[in-house]
Formats: structure tokens, sequence, C-alpha cells
């Protein structure tokens, strides 16, 4: 890509901003981002973890082994995600985790033949594999899902309706390796949400809340937000196509 991509703008966010918020919003634990010594990363939401992996450049298999072992303790489940994964929708990341069987430990789907194990729900109980793998040398991120694992394919993914109706091509894949694709990815229509305000709702083009609410012709600190029901405090917060954000005028000040 010629350079860092956590820190890629993205639609006044950066690239990682958006896919930690965009996890944040299919799951309901903490999320974790893990770094190598001495990376530097854009601005995070309040309550992101920020971990460093051991530093010996062994690729996403390093960095699952340590982001599994933080939250061994913590979930029943992780879903892993790439950096790179502008369009990863939470619809996607529910999925997935419901893929996971009991008995099983990992979800690996299986997208237009290409096993996405960057977009996959694991175990942490797999952090000792994991490490097991890192210390071989010989093995690559494919080999983390123990045999036995669910492996959903499209069709599988897509018989959740919700899933079929947000992202139905299941965009939530495409990644960005080269500087064209990136360009291109930046340069695709905004998502369109709906912004309603004392119940009326007005469609906006915005990638942000904070742009959502400039489109609406309103200064962040003048109202409070709830995006599909759950507050929002964070301006670069990601939207997608079909989001509802509901705006309220904020309470004035003692002075005010």
């Amino acid at each position: 890509m010629g350079t860092a991509k956590p820190a890629l703008a993205w639609h006044d966010s950066t690239l990682l901003r958006r896919v930690v918020g965009l996890v944040a919003r299919g799951v309901d634990g903490p999320v974790v981002v893990v770094r190598s010594p001495g990376d530097e990363l854009p601005r995070l939401p309040i309550g992101v973890e920020v971990i460093e992996d051991d530093g010996r450049g062994a690729g996403p298999l390093v960095a699952l082994a340590v982001g599994l072992a933080a939250l061994h303790d913590r979930a029943d489940l992780v879903f892993a995600a790439a950096t790179d994964m502008p369009f990863l929708h939470p619809a996607f990341v529910a999925a997935v985790l419901a893929a996971v069987e009991p008995g099983t430990e990992a979800a690996v789907p299986t997208i237009a033949g290409r096993r996405q194990p960057l977009a996959a729900a694991y175990r942490p109980s797999l952090a000792t594999r994991a490490a097991a793998l890192v210390e071989s040398g010989r093995a690559g991120v494919n080999a983390l899902a123990p045999p036995g694992s669910a492996e959903p394919d499209e069709n599988a993914l897509l018989a959740r309706p919700e899933l079929a109706r947000l992202d139905p091509m299941l965009r939530s894949v495409q990644n960005l390796n080269r500087p064209e694709q990136y360009a291109a990815a930046l340069a695709e229509p905004l998502p369109v949400v709906l912004v309603d305000r004392c119940d009326r709702r007005a469609p906006v083009a915005a990638a942000t809340a904070g742009a959502a609410v400039r489109a609406a012709g309103l200064a962040w600190e003048a109202v409070v937000l709830r995006l599909d029901g759950r507050p929002v405090g964070d301006p670069q917060t990601p939207l997608l196509d079909r989001d509802l954000l509901v705006l309220a005028d904020a309470a004035p000040g003692p002075d005010g």
C-alpha cells in the first residue's frame, strides 16, 4: 500500500477507527487492537484496548495469539478482523459468531471460494494453539482453526435475513491491499442514513456520526445522539447504509 493502513484517511476518520467501530457494533464485549511494538495508531474510542505483540514479525497469527490470550477470561467467542475492511457490516460479524456451534472452536467463512481467517470467529481457548503454531514457525493464519471448525459459505451466511438484507454481496470481506483499491473504495458513494430529529426523518449521506450531524445543519455539541438505540459519544462513530440516527437537543448547562 505504501503507507501504514491503520492511519489511512477514511471520510473524517481513519481506516482502523472505522473497522474498530464496526466490530464494536457487532459484538457486546470488549474490543482489542493488537499492534507491533513501536507502531503508531490513530485515535481510537475510549475503552478500546491496545496491546502489543512480541515483535517477532510472525504476521497476523501472532496478533491472534496475543489478542485471544487477552480475552480468554472475558469472552466466549472472539471475532477477528483485519485493519483494511471498511465495508465490514455488524450483521456479518453477528452471522459469523452465530456459526460457531457448541463443541466447535471456530467459524471461518469461505466466500467466493476463499477462506477468510481474518474475518472469522474463534474461541479464546485457541490462544494456546495459536502460540504453538507461532513457535513452530511453519504455519500461517489458516492453520489456526482446528479440524471440525465451522466453514460457512455464502449460502449459509445469507440464510440469516438481516445479513441478506444489509450486506447481500458480502462486501464485508473486501479488503484493500493496493493503492488503487483504496482509492476506488474511498471514491464510492457515502452511506445514506436517516436522521431523525423531533420525529422528522431526512436522509443524509455521511460515513460518520459527526458528518451526519453537520449534514443536518447542527453542531455536535448541541445534540445528543442515539444510533440504532445506542448512545453515541464519538463523532467518528462509523455509519452504514440504512442506519437510523436519532438527534435530540442537548440539555442546557447550568448557565444556559
